[in-house]
């Protein structure tokens, strides 16, 4: 539990800034599309999407399939399970675990989606939740991870499609 060495992480001003320049922008948008429509546009886990999509861009866990398909499977997994068995502590839990092994098992894993079921099941959310702003809100991450990470010419996004 002491762990050996030190952190291999690397302090880079220009990551740094384009991290924040992403982040920015796209929970801004999706905060304003949120206030200027009758439909919510934004969650909590596109706030940690953003993290992986402009800070580490270039891990698998933050490719387009694994935001838009993570956010999917694991959002439609709370839906099955809220509206099959309803809310509850095991059910919550039932439901994350078994978003975790849909996402291993399509390949989309996204840690950020692990808590789709959460906010699913806490919000008491119906199917739409699926398209707004379930994958509305990851397809706009993602186009825009898309922009602002290929700004940056040394950054390549995505580095897989499928």
């Amino acid at each position: 539990m002491k762990g050996a060495g030190a952190s291999p992480l690397k302090v880079n001003p220009k990551n740094a800034l384009m991290g924040f320049l992403g982040g920015l922008v796209t929970i801004a948008l999706l905060s304003l599309l949120t206030d200027m429509t009758s439909v919510v546009w934004i969650m909590a886990p596109f706030g940690a999407s953003c993290v992986l999509a402009f800070g580490i861009w270039d891990a698998p866990l933050s490719q387009p399939r694994n935001i838009i398909g993570g956010h999917l499977v694991s959002t439609l997994v709370g839906l099955l399970f809220y509206h099959s068995f309803g809310e509850g502590v095991w059910i919550t839990g039932l439901a994350v675990g078994t978003a975790i092994a849909a996402m291993m098992l399509t390949k989309t894993t996204h840690p950020p989606a692990g808590a789709d079921p959460i906010v699913v099941i806490l919000a008491g959310s119906g199917w739409s939740f699926l398209f707004t702003p379930v994958l509305t809100g990851s397809v706009l991450v993602v186009i825009l991870a898309i922009v602002i990470n290929n700004m940056h010419r040394d950054r390549k996004y995505p580095t897989f499609w499928y």
